[in-house]
């Protein structure tokens, strides 16, 4: 599924998740692979441990080595959003302030989940826009000691050796609606 330098073809993935659709996904989205190893390594980790497809999709692809040692598959963020059919939509969603200002779809995507609410929600990062100020509280993931372990490791390989990796990753998250009225939004129509 890897193509060049461990970034793996959008295509080969979606064939991948299609015959795998009960999966639980999480798509974390950033600039390169330091940024999301420093902010969310070690929830990305504990979640590839917990038997969830983790995805990272990177604008800077040169040096993803980091993101495999979490146990990431990594796809080039442009590649993915050039991709015309957007069905498959993960369960979670992490995604960089950076990546959220600099790519509209990024940013449209985020709203599309957050209007939803049928998608966990995180974001990371300083000078939140105030489209999301209002609509995301504050939340974190307590790192497990192995999660710490390894983002050391990715730390390292990200040219960020003796980095501090605390016990808990800090984000800005949306809540989510109720199991029984999630199922009630997937039929409903937006009113125009």
């Amino acid at each position: 599924m890897a193509t060049g330098q461990g970034v793996h073809s959008v295509i080969r993935w979606r064939a991948h998740a299609h015959r795998h659709p009960l999966r639980h996904r999480l798509a974390v989205v950033g600039p390169d692979a330091a940024d999301i190893v420093r902010h969310a390594g070690g929830w990305l980790f504990d979640r590839a441990a917990a038997g969830w497809e983790v995805t990272a999709l990177v604008a800077d692809s040169e040096n993803v080595g980091p993101l495999q040692i979490l146990g990431a598959t990594v796809l080039d963020l442009r590649q993915s959003l050039a991709v015309s059919r957007h069905d498959l939509w993960p369960t979670a969603v992490a995604v960089s302030v950076r990546s959220y200002l600099a790519e509209p779809q990024v940013r449209e995507g985020v709203l599309d989940c957050l209007d939803r609410g049928l998608t966990e929600v995180a974001v990371w990062g300083d000078d939140l826009p105030d489209e999301l100020e209002e609509r995301v509280g504050a939340s974190c993931h307590r790192v497990s000691v192995a999660a710490r372990a390894f983002k050391s490791c990715a730390l390292t390989a990200a040219g960020l050796p003796g980095a501090a990796v605390p016990p808990v990753e800090s984000f800005r998250s949306g809540t989510l609606l109720p199991p029984s009225f999630r199922g009630e939004m997937r039929d409903l129509v937006p009113l125009r």
